[in-house]
Order: structure tokens, then sequence, then C-alpha cells
């Protein structure tokens, strides 16, 4: 269970140093710190359940939406998410995994969210389609379909089946939010293939 320091220490309030305490059950294993002032109870807790807490808002994207929905091939390590408004990127290192964070618009960031729960966790993360269009913002300016091609099936190594399986209409509806041009390419590629 993620717990703050303002909830251990309200917990605590028969104790007068309430810091030492907080120390001692760290140093015995019954909280795990994940970020100063976030805490885990169980040390097993996958470090996805815990990505929304650590810095938001937020929700999981990019390679390891890729990875979990089976679009590219490698196991991603790295917990990447999405978030808005935050004008730098953001990681913490920390004993459940590393996680990073960077920006997409303000005005693509809210669709095509799951919410899921897990073990009494709940985590956001983007479709498929969405995961896809996040990874292609970042990425830069392609100019015509071959290099779009290249990008996504070598460089990227997007399966082609699961990529054959995307929702064209959520990449088109995606594309005008972001004003990318990779995007835009990838709505106009898809639809041609159709």
């Amino acid at each position: 269970m993620i717990i703050t320091t303002d909830i251990v220490k309200a917990r605590l309030s028969d104790y007068a140093n309430k810091n030492n305490k907080i120390s001692r059950d760290i140093r015995d294993g019954k909280l795990h710190k994940i970020v100063n002032g976030l805490y885990e109870t169980d040390i097993n807790t996958p470090g996805y359940l815990l990505a929304g807490s650590i810095y938001g808002p937020s929700y999981i994207s990019f390679e390891y939406a890729l990875s979990y929905y089976g679009l590219i091939p490698e196991r991603v390590h790295v917990i990447t998410c999405a978030t808005y408004g935050k004008k730098k990127k953001k990681k913490f290192n920390t004993s459940f995994g590393i996680f990073t964070y960077r920006d997409v618009p303000a005005l693509a960031y809210p669709e095509e969210i799951i919410l899921k729960e897990e073990n009494g966790y709940m985590y956001q993360i983007a479709s498929k389609e969405k995961a896809l269009c996040d990874k292609l913002y970042t990425l830069k300016p392609l100019k015509n379909y071959k290099k779009l091609e290249d990008m996504l099936f070598i460089d990227l190594r997007i399966d082609k089946d699961e990529f054959d399986a995307l929702d064209v209409e959520k990449i088109e509806c995606l594309s005008i939010l972001y004003h990318s041009t990779n995007i835009q390419l990838l709505a106009k590629y898809m639809r041609r293939k159709k």
C-alpha cells in the first residue's frame, strides 16, 4: 500500500519522535521509501503500479506501454510515463525501478487513457494507439512514408500484425491534437493501407 509521510505520522500519534520511528520502520523493512514523502509497505509491488503516485498527473506510455501491449519485442525496464505542462523531463531512480516522465501536448494528454486496477492499486496507461503517438511525438520529424516505415519497423521494431490491428480512427483523432508531423504522417499512412 502506498502511504505518505503525513499518513505515517498521523498513525504514529503516540510517538514523541515520529521521524525516528519512520527510520526504524524503513530499517526493519516495514516501510520502503519510493521518493521523498512517499512509501510503500510491500517491497514486491511492481513499479508500474506506483508510477502515477511518484509524479503527476501522469500515465504510463512510450516504450513501456508499447512493450506491455506487445507492439515492440523488447522488455522495457524503465517505466516511461507521459505528463503535460512540466516543461522538462524527470527521472527517478528508486528501489522499485527507474521512472521517466516527459511532456505530451495538453490537448492530447487526456485522450485514450485506460484506467486499470490490479491488486488494489489503480494505474493509468495509454491505449496502444496513444502510446505509439506519444512515442512518435518525441522523435524528429519524418519526411515521407519510407522514413516512417523505417522508423516503425526497423528502428522501433514494431510488430506488423499488432500494427495492422491498430484503430485508424483513433490515430486520426489523436493526430489533430498533437500538431505533430510524425503523427499526421502516421494517420495518412494507416488510412492509405486500409
